[in-house]
């Protein structure tokens, strides 16, 4: 998937008002992910991605010292995500999953079934909630 498709998707689907919007709410998500999961999964993910896109990941595990396989809930992660956006809970728990759900579609092979399967039950059943759920 191409960068302008996936932010497209992310702000069609989260119903945000610019690409700037979208392009926020990605990096919220991203970052936040590559703080919780693996760096090496984290990275796994960053090489099916679109550079710009995989850029939000990789400035996470790239960093020097930086947080990554930290062990929190889904409460934690809308928390990060939430600050990250500059938005509130139920907003920054939408666009999450709208971006899990766009991510489903972006990668191949079992990249989200491995980015799942690290991740705590509550919020795996967010990463498959989709942007209805």
């Amino acid at each position: 998937m191409q960068h302008d498709t996936f932010i497209g998707q992310v702000q069609a689907r989260a119903r945000l008002d610019s690409r700037g919007s979208a392009e926020t709410a990605t990096r919220a998500t991203l970052e936040t992910l590559a703080e919780r999961i693996p760096a090496d999964l984290a990275n796994d993910l960053a090489a099916q991605l679109p550079r710009e896109i995989s850029e939000h990941v990789l400035r996470i595990t790239a960093q020097p010292g930086s947080e990554h396989g930290h062990r929190f809930g889904q409460d934690e992660f809308i928390a990060r995500v939430k600050q990250r956006a500059h938005t509130d809970d139920p907003k920054a728990a939408h666009i999450a999953r709208v971006v899990f759900e766009v991510l489903n579609e972006a990668t191949t092979g079992r990249t989200m079934d491995k980015v799942r399967h690290s991740l705590p039950e509550d919020l795996r059943q967010l990463t498959l909630a989709g942007s209805t759920g």
